[in-house]
């Protein structure tokens, strides 16, 4: 009893062994060189090359809108009015003036030619000649003064109409009916027909290796199978102050009829000649990271987790170029970046669909 005794007391105290954590299993890819003159594939849609605000030249109550969000209009079509009344009192006013200007223009008239008939007989004085003489004068600068006034008064009869300058596109509503507007308040913005530009925004590291004129290529989601070719038309020399990006306008050499304003899709512009010699990288959009503001991925290196910053050169819709920080043998992670640990140990495995990480 008591050796029995013993063996269950030792064997209650014993501990079991512990039992090794297994490795977490993480999907990595190895990058995929390429040529740095390859094509830099940006984001990018369809908006028209001239938009302008429409506004009334002068103030007054917006009492009707004719036209809405997304409508056609031709040029001289009118797509809104103010309240007239106020106006054409105005220009009534302004003829009455004209008409009692006239009047006294002819009167000036009559009595510049009977003094001048008189002063030829010796029946009035010189210095009634030019009484008369200076009366007709300054009846005739009324007249044209009246004129002006009459015409500017008509014109602002005419401005509580707002016309459409050109064919175009509403593609912004800015003011409601019953608004009071003062005179340049916009009510509407059009989108100008025809010319259309491709617009798409590149960062820093981009836009050095993109010039005015560089051959491009544009293809949109709603449109599958068509390709447009198109040429840079213009770089912006500044970057934008809140997205800190520069706008670049593609321009399309042959526009399609079936092209909307606002479609979306994917531009490639070819490089400038100076950028094109060096090597870049090129991994599934899903292996970007952040470390802090800057970019970074994850590499598997001896079975642990290693944080990479890295250099990127261009966003496409699916993947990411880098020129910095990865090299053609790295195993990098291209799943769950923002679930892992700097130091984790992990098991590489391949993806179980490689179609889903195509470039």
């Amino acid at each position: 009893m008591l050796s029995l005794s013993t063996v269950l007391t030792l064997a209650a105290c014993s501990k079991p062994a512990p039992v090794a954590e297994a490795p977490r299993e993480v999907v990595v890819l190895q990058a995929q060189q390429r040529d740095g003159a390859q094509a830099l594939l940006l984001p990018a849609e369809v908006q028209s090359r001239f938009v302008t605000a429409m506004s009334f030249r002068v103030a007054g109550q917006l009492v009707e809108r004719r036209v809405h969000l997304g409508d056609t209009v031709r040029k001289g079509q009118v797509v809104a009015r103010l309240d007239p009344a106020d106006a054409e009192h105005n220009a009534a006013s302004a003829r009455a003036d004209l008409d009692s200007a006239r009047q006294h223009l002819e009167a000036a008239q009559k009595q510049l030619r009977r003094d001048t008939e008189q002063a030829r007989e010796n029946l009035i004085s010189a210095q009634q000649l030019e009484q008369s003489q200076d009366a007709h004068a300054a009846a005739q600068a009324q007249f044209k003064a009246a004129q002006a006034r009459a015409a500017v008064a008509g014109n602002q009869r005419g401005y509580t109409s707002l016309l459409a300058e050109h064919d175009g596109l509403i593609s912004a509503e800015q003011a409601n009916t019953g608004d009071v507007l003062s005179a340049g308040q916009p009510v509407f913005s059009l989108a100008w027909s025809g010319a259309v530009d491709v617009i798409t925004d590149v960062a820093d590291s981009q836009v050095a290796r993109i010039r005015p004129g560089a051959s491009a290529t544009v293809t949109l989601g709603a449109l599958p199978g068509k390709s447009f070719s198109a040429r840079v038309r213009e770089v912006s020399p500044a970057a934008d102050p809140q997205s800190r990006t520069y706008r670049v306008k593609v321009t399309l050499e042959q526009p399609d009829a079936s092209l909307r304003l606002g479609m979306t899709g994917e531009v490639a512009i070819a490089p400038a000649r100076e950028a094109s010699a060096a090597q870049v990288m090129v991994l599934p959009a899903t292996a970007l990271f952040h470390q802090g503001d800057k970019p970074a991925v994850w590499i598997v290196r001896d079975g642990k987790l290693e944080l990479r910053p890295v250099t990127v050169a261009g966003y496409g819709e699916r993947s990411i170029t880098l020129t910095q920080g990865v090299a053609a043998e790295d195993k990098v992670v291209v799943q769950g970046v923002h679930t892992l640990t700097a130091g984790e140990k992990v098991k590489p495995i391949a993806p179980l669909h490689a179609e889903d990480f195509a470039l």
